[in-house]
């Protein structure tokens, strides 16, 4: 498909426009090389192409390649997308250069109606019940722990307990603690836990088996059965604050309940409109993908290809695979990302155009303020971040996507909105995110 993108040239310098440009590499050189036997900048030319022949030869090609690919795609009216691959180079000392560049090309295409794109989009809504799970929610957050009078144990208390391995752990001294809260029954806590603190008396000590699952985040208790004796220290349970006008007004600017109700609701639908909008955009995405059939360069995909794999193995990494024994077949990966990233390089092309018809910019002033916020979520300093974009060329991909996020702002304004499918329900939020800087 990206064949059509192809262009091969076979250029010629002529020889008299060689002999120029291999007089200047002499005298530069001349100009800053010393050699025994001669001042600083004073040895004789003759001894200098002598002494530098191979040196002058590779400098004078690597001068005159670049210039005279970019004036003869220039003459051509090219738009060149990828770096030449230089073939069949000859050149001679006193004759023309003769070189074949191989490159790929931007396609040309019409651009299509854009302005009323059908994409799936609902106005969020926050019911009653959602604001009470965010309060209550809120509440739990703020809890006290009270001490309770001795009795058994009951789900929901948290246990003051002792805890010491009488097993192998994995590590060379056993695990011990003196004061650990264990919540009774809780979501997070191991189930033999539960089983055996519940029901204990202050001062009882019980020793009994822990199975831990393969996929423990302590590798060395992972998939081990360890013997515990723990010990009943106190006994405590968490009081929630009552949800009253003070409360509201120890959590903020709040005159009361209603107050803080409303800001809640308000919270979650921005939350919700920022992920439905999101959404709608990736079908815009995937719709103008599907709209144009052009060619596109295989240099754009390859980029692409290699952007979506960082991307997988960075999700995969945060979701604590063990990347090392993972067991993927990365090269079939890698070929099932290819046509994903043909539709993205193609869309990405059109939103471009898109851009251009559109007379979008971005300033200097919204790409420093995107730098700032970054470095913000990464927690460095705004010059460290900016000193490793200006290196790899981060700063140009990033003015590129804060072009392209306008770009959709204005598609999704223009778009026709419909009911989402029962399998993308609305505010759904997922696959949402502010403009990444690649790193």
């Amino acid at each position: 498909m990206s064949d059509d993108c192809k262009r091969t040239l076979e250029i010629t310098v002529p020889a008299d426009e060689v002999e120029v440009v291999r007089q200047k590499v002499v005298g530069d050189l001349a100009a800053k090389v010393s050699l025994p036997g001669f001042r600083p900048g004073k040895a004789p030319k003759g001894v200098i192409l002598s002494r530098f022949r191979d040196d002058i030869r590779r400098e004078t090609i690597d001068q005159l390649l670049g210039r005279a690919f970019a004036q003869r795609a220039q003459e051509l009216d090219l738009d060149v997308a990828s770096t030449p691959s230089v073939k069949d180079l000859k050149y001679d000392e006193g004759e023309p250069l003769t070189f074949t560049a191989e490159f790929e090309v931007r396609p040309a295409f019409e651009l299509l109606d854009y302005s009323q794109l059908e994409v799936p989009y609902a106005e969020p809504q926050v019911a009653d019940d959602e604001v009470d799970a965010r309060l209550q929610s809120m509440r739990e957050q703020r809890a006290e722990l009270v001490n309770v009078d001795p009795r058994p144990v009951e789900d929901g208390d948290v246990a003051v307990i002792s805890i010491e391995s009488k097993s192998d752990v994995g590590t060379e001294e056993p695990i011990r603690q003196d004061e650990m809260n264990l919540e009774v029954g809780g979501e997070y806590t191991l189930p033999e836990f539960n089983e055996n603190v519940r029901g204990m008396q202050v001062g009882e000590s019980r020793e009994f088996d822990v199975v831990y699952p393969e996929d423990y985040s302590g590798k060395n208790l992972a998939g081990r059965t360890v013997t515990f004796e723990v010990k009943l220290n106190g006994l405590r349970r968490r009081e929630l604050p009552e949800l009253n006008d003070e409360f509201a007004q120890d959590l903020g600017d709040y005159k009361g309940m209603d107050d803080l109700r409303e800001a809640i609701r308000g919270s979650l639908i921005a939350q919700r409109e920022f992920h439905a909008r999101d959404q709608a955009k990736q079908a815009i995405v995937e719709k103008l993908g599907q709209m144009y059939t052009f060619p596109v360069p295989e240099s754009f995909v390859e980029q692409q290809v290699q952007t979506q794999m960082r991307r997988l193995i960075r999700q995969l990494a945060e979701q604590g695979a063990d990347m090392e024994n993972l067991g993927v077949d990365w090269k079939q990966v890698m070929a099932e990302q290819h046509e994903p990233a043909v539709r993205a390089v193609r869309a990405g092309l059109v939103l471009d155009r898109i851009g251009d018809a559109e007379s979008i910019q971005v300033s200097q002033r919204e790409v420093d303020d995107e730098i700032a916020r970054a470095a913000k979520r990464e927690r460095v300093a705004v010059t460290a971040l900016q000193e490793r974009l200006d290196k790899d060329g981060g700063i140009e991909r990033l003015a590129t996507q804060l072009r392209t996020e306008k770009t959709l702002n204005i598609l999704f304004e223009k778009a026709v909105k419909v009911a989402p499918s029962a399998d993308q329900p609305e505010g759904s939020e997922t696959n949402a995110g502010d403009p990444a800087i690649e790193s």
